[in-house]
């Protein structure tokens, strides 16, 4: 086997530094080769931020520096991006080439930090991990070389009804600007207050440094992320409850939510019952009657509509589509593929979740990183009627060659343009049926 993969879905572990951009003035200084950071903006595209791709400072790592270290190198990038940028935070992370020489960047950044100034290293060397597992390195490290320089004005577990949120990976998942808003929106509507961390609804560094004073951790994942959840358990004694997928649509969004209310009273937290269910009534009431309406454009077109879908996600996205398509659009789930590259011990799991979709209808699922191995699997397969791929932009062509419908919601999508849509929670559960159902209209002459 040789390791090769065709249409890859995520990167090497130095693709975190979009990470790091997703918090407000927060930078990322590359220890690596040019082709790092111009690698990850080929893939996440329209996605730079403050600082990321290839405009992040870069120490440009050459044959020079693989003989003689780049530690000189290093030294002045990160002096003169403090001179040049405005910034809250620096992060450094290490591509392969630094990784294999050596370098000792901890010390480096120890030297800065002793001057007054806020940074973290990273090892990412590309080798390591994916960045599905680096985010969860970098928020680490985030928490131990910064956050912990903070607690002593900020108490652990001080306040009660705050939590913090981990779930939608920045970039890596296209919706995870508007996905962090709303679940900003939903925990807030049954009384809490949520740290998000990321992006512009987030409080940037302010908001990091008060990550000991919530009373809990609320993680939204199958799988990447845990590390973070079960790092914060360990130093700070929060206890965390995981959603083990993307909540979509009105079912999982008010199973989601009534697990975080029956967590938050075991910790002690003060919650108004009454008004949060009060809240998710009236939820779940604007949600379901935007579906009445829907009802007579499903009837007029029921025949010219697709009944089944394959979808190359994630695991969290797989998963949540699955739920949601089979149970409150109709669109039956025929063979799934997850393509992030799941650990083997969380398979199982995730297989399971996925189980308990249907009592009457099982859900093939193959875990394969490899989407040339998957498209063809797609392109063996025959089932009647009129067909929906839900994929990354590689899986476009794969669509016409079926004469299936396409939805583009996953990375890299060069055919569609996200700005703050979101997919998770009632109103999500609303956007993903008008994405659906707006590409099959759009066929139509």
């Amino acid at each position: 086997m040789s390791g090769i993969i065709e249409q890859e879905r995520y990167t090497c572990a130095i693709g975190a530094l979009q990470s790091v951009v997703a918090i407000p003035k927060a930078v990322p200084i590359l220890h690596s080769g040019p082709g790092c950071g111009n690698m990850i903006q080929g893939f996440f595209e329209r996605s730079t931020g403050y600082a990321g791709g290839n405009t992040s400072p870069c120490t440009n790592f050459s044959e020079k520096e693989v003989v003689f270290g780049g530690m000189e190198r290093l030294r002045e990038i990160v002096s003169n991006t403090y001179k040049v940028l405005d910034t809250d935070l620096q992060v450094i992370l290490t591509g392969c080439t630094a990784g294999i020489v050596g370098d000792d960047v901890e010390s480096l950044a120890d030297e800065f930090r002793e001057l007054g100034k806020p940074i973290v290293s990273v090892e990412t060397a590309g080798f390591k991990c994916s960045n599905f597992e680096s985010h969860s390195l970098v928020v680490n490290a985030i928490l131990d070389q910064y956050v912990s320089k903070f607690e002593d004005e900020n108490p652990v577990r001080s306040e009660k009804n705050t939590v913090n949120l981990f779930a939608s990976l920045p970039y890596q998942d296209p919706f995870w600007k508007g996905n962090l808003r709303e679940y900003k929106r939903l925990l807030e509507g049954i009384g809490l207050k949520v740290h998000i961390l990321f992006g512009p609804q987030s409080e940037g560094v302010e908001e990091w440094k008060r990550i000991p004073r919530a009373n809990f951790n609320i993680l939204v994942s199958p799988w990447y992320g845990l590390p973070i959840a079960e790092h914060l358990e360990n130093i700070y004694e929060q206890p965390f409850t995981r959603f083990p997928n993307v909540p979509i649509g009105a079912n999982e969004t008010e199973r989601f939510l009534r697990q975080v209310i029956n967590f938050a009273k075991g910790q002690g937290t003060q919650i108004d019952e009454e008004a949060a269910e009060e809240f998710i009534k009236k939820e779940r009431e604007a949600y379901y009657e935007e579906i009445d309406n829907l009802a007579t454009f499903l009837l007029e077109f029921r025949y010219g509509l697709p009944n089944h879908v394959h979808i190359l996600h994630d695991a969290g996205y797989v998963v949540g589509l699955s739920k949601f398509l089979l149970h409150e659009v109709g669109i039956v789930p025929k063979e799934q593929f997850i393509t992030d590259n799941t650990p083997e011990k969380f398979k199982e799991q995730i297989v399971t979740e996925l189980r308990s979709t249907s009592e009457k209808r099982e859900i093939p699922l193959t875990f394969e990183p490899d989407a040339g191995k998957v498209q063809d699997a797609i392109r063996a397969l025959s089932h009647q009627g009129r067909g929906l791929i839900i994929g990354s932009g590689w899986d476009k062509e794969l669509a016409r060659e079926k004469d299936y419908d396409f939805l583009s919601a996953a990375v890299p999508t060069p055919y569609r343009l996200v700005l703050t849509t979101n997919y998770v929670g009632f109103s999500g559960g609303l956007r993903v049926i008008e994405d659906i159902y707006d590409r099959v209209l759009s066929t139509y002459r």
